[in-house]
């Protein structure tokens, strides 16, 4: 019997998409002391996987990777998006592609 080896962070539901393909996935459980470092390292693979490939799909996975850091930080969902707005409304967004260069004090 051949097998890949792995030691990643997947999502939830994937040991059950390998079994409905006749395979055999062997995993366990993170502690919660694991999750917020584990996160942190998954998210750095999913933007390098954005940066690489610039696809929507890896859009959603940075994206999905930034919920579970929020669940296992206790932060809601809806207090990120507030924040996000709240600093949007002060600062901006990112649309326009300024580029600050420098800061001159007169």
């Amino acid at each position: 019997m051949s097998s890949i080896h792995y030691d990643k962070l997947v999502r939830d539901k994937i040991p059950d998409v390998i079994r409905a393909s006749g395979k055999e996935p062997v995993s366990d459980l993170l502690s919660k002391e694991e999750m917020l470092p584990t996160l942190g390292r998954k998210l750095q693979e999913e933007v390098t996987e954005y940066l690489e490939s610039r696809d929507i799909e890896e859009i959603a996975d940075v994206l999905e990777v930034l919920h579970g850091i929020a669940y296992h930080m206790g932060i809601s969902w809806d207090d990120v998006e507030a924040t996000r707005l709240q600093k949007r409304n002060e600062r901006g967004g990112f649309e326009n592609g300024i580029r600050l260069l420098e800061v001159r004090n007169p």
